[in-house]
């Protein structure tokens, strides 16, 4: 078993129903590393880019609703990076089956997912399904300095004239 890295996302459902302690507490069982951790708020270029794979699929636009929050009134995710042997098969394993009716009862989704009356499977967790996927969606929602281990190439750039936010 090699050590690798998945991406993991309490959905807006999680943290609407304040699920996070609990979707943590399950995921600590697999003895992995949180090696990132970060809020986001997802607007629909990140939605858009996330989902990209199921652009073509009928639910999509519910899909997008639903991860930017347009479904709970909580635009907000949170996005964790967890790392060790066999990651993405253990994280897999205790989130459960996408669909909710088919996940085990003791995973994340069988235990908190739900089938919304539009069909979306609304299952409070994303998990990476494969090392590939991974690195793209870890690429996607974190700069290389928010993650405490070198996973992939990196190179330091300078941009002039960069508008940014800072704290006062």
């Amino acid at each position: 078993m090699k050590e690798v890295a998945t991406l993991v996302i309490i959905k807006p459902d999680g943290l609407k129903k304040s699920l996070t302690g609990n979707i943590l507490s399950r995921l600590s069982e697999t003895k992995l590393k949180i090696i990132g951790a970060r809020v986001v708020k997802v607007d629909e270029e990140l939605a858009r880019r996330h989902y990209q794979h199921l652009a073509k699929e009928p639910f999509y636009p519910e899909l997008q609703k639903y991860i930017t929050g347009k479904i709970h009134g909580e635009n907000r995710v949170m996005a964790l990076v967890y790392w060790g042997k066999d990651a993405i098969t253990k994280v897999r394993k205790i989130a459960g089956e996408t669909n909710p009716e088919e996940a085990d009862p003791v995973s994340i989704r069988g235990a908190y997912g739900r089938i919304l009356t539009t069909g979306l499977f609304e299952n409070a967790v994303h998990a990476s399904s494969d090392p590939k996927e991974a690195e793209r969606e870890i690429k996607l929602w974190f700069r290389p300095d928010e993650i405490s281990l070198k996973l992939y190439e990196a190179k330091e750039t300078f941009k002039e004239n960069v508008k940014t936010r800072v704290w006062v």
